[in-house]
């Protein structure tokens, strides 16, 4: 199986996935919060961009699709939920059904709590998942529309995937992230040397994605939480942080 994940910057701190599979030469772009890098980056690769997918309704995040589609036709997919603020969609979908990339199935799971219709995408075939602003390396996103108790049970969904699941989040937030798991849980070791070597990445200027979803049981303080109200207390402590 040749599938293959290309990160694309975009805005200040976005990654737009680009997504190749070689056997049937489609290629999927995830989340374009813009649409010229996303079509430069295909372009280079000689790529032909046929699908869009969305995680959640955040304009750095769909941004791209009217004029994605406009350049290639591709189709764009995004949560039902979430329909009524994404004018672009031409499929929607939600918890239990699927999309596709060539003969590669996806699974859309609900993981309602930085939106409330957000939605993820694993692909188990490749160990893929796309989390968009639910899960990201060493951290969660921030609660606008969903509850403690949302992003502890999205978390946990999340969380059960197998752990060498590789993680496409939506954001370069890996060194602050790391920053607050090394504050909230000093004594974890490995939440330590992932922000090292977080930090020797983006002083490289690489990316530190993908994570694993093993690697976020060991080292993401927001995955770790107990309970909600542990959870709770490290999300807002995390909003306040300033390290």
């Amino acid at each position: 199986m040749a599938i293959e994940v290309v990160p694309v910057a975009a805005l200040s701190d976005n990654y737009i996935w680009l997504m190749h599979d070689d056997a049937s030469g489609e290629t999927v772009v995830v989340d374009p919060g813009e649409a010229a890098p996303a079509l430069d980056a295909a372009k280079a690769r000689g790529w032909t961009i046929t699908q869009v997918w969305n995680t959640h309704w955040h304009g750095d995040h769909v941004g791209g699709n009217a004029a994605i589609r406009e350049a290639t036709g591709a189709r764009i997919t995004g949560p039902a939920a979430e329909a009524d603020r994404i004018a672009t969609l031409d499929r929607t979908v939600a918890e239990g059904d699927t999309v596709a990339i060539g003969g590669i199935e996806g699974h859309v799971l609900h993981v309602g709590a930085h939106t409330a219709g957000h939605i993820a995408i694993h692909l188990p075939q490749a160990e893929i998942a796309f989390t968009g602003d639910t899960l990201f390396a060493m951290g969660c996103g921030r609660l606008f529309e969903g509850t403690p108790a949302d992003m502890h049970s999205a978390l946990a969904k999340l969380a059960a995937l197998p752990e060498a699941t590789r993680v496409y989040c939506g954001h370069e937030y890996t060194v602050s992230n790391g920053r607050y798991a090394v504050a909230v849980e000093p004594g974890n070791a490995a939440a330590r040397a992932a922000l090292a070597e977080a930090e020797r990445k983006r002083g490289e200027g690489l990316p530190t994605l993908p994570t694993t979803i093993g690697a976020e049981r060991a080292t993401n303080p927001f995955v770790r939480a107990g309970n909600v109200a542990e959870l709770a207390e490290r999300r807002a402590a995390k909003d306040a942080f300033k390290g």
